[in-house]
């Protein structure tokens, strides 16, 4: 395992899942919002953004947490070693953008970056749940299912 994409529908818990794997296995931790947007939450011109993307994916050894575009997070499971797709309950991907919100209120979440604006990023993720649930998590679900033969999988169900 050097290469983890770890994806699914927002608030599902995997950046810190991310975190949590990085520590373990010493793989080094690439999280799309932090090479996405500078602190403040500005957008790093597109280009730039591309040659970053770029340049992590093509290193031999890491985990990225995260979902810019439909075409670069295929991009990202094909070069992957490792998928990790994280795929609960709708209500408890609601229930976590939530509580993300919450807390955000008092401390910028965890590889958020510094002074993102928490209250109009969950709300974007509100708006994207029920999008993702319906149209993409179908698509992720057919694809770890097709790659499980010469990929190692994880599909994660349950808390």
């Amino acid at each position: 395992m050097k290469r983890v994409a770890i994806f699914g529908n927002a608030g599902g818990g995997k950046s810190t899942l991310a975190r949590e794997l990085a520590a373990i296995t010493g793989l080094p931790l690439y999280v799309i919002d932090e090479i996405k947007f500078r602190p403040g939450g500005s957008e790093v011109p597109h280009e730039e953004y591309l040659q970053l993307h770029s340049a992590v994916v093509s290193r031999d050894a890491w985990i990225i947490d995260g979902f810019e575009s439909v075409n670069l997070t295929w991009e990202r499971f094909e070069a992957a070693d490792t998928l990790v797709h994280v795929d609960l309950p709708l209500a408890v991907h609601a229930l976590w953008i939530t509580k993300r919100l919450v807390k955000g209120l008092f401390v910028d979440p965890p590889g958020w970056p510094e002074g993102s604006p928490v209250i109009s990023s969950s709300m974007q993720s509100y708006r994207v749940l029920w999008h993702c649930h319906a149209r993409l998590t179908p698509r992720y679900r057919s694809y770890v299912s097709q790659v499980a033969q010469h990929k190692r999988v994880f599909h994660l169900r349950s808390r």
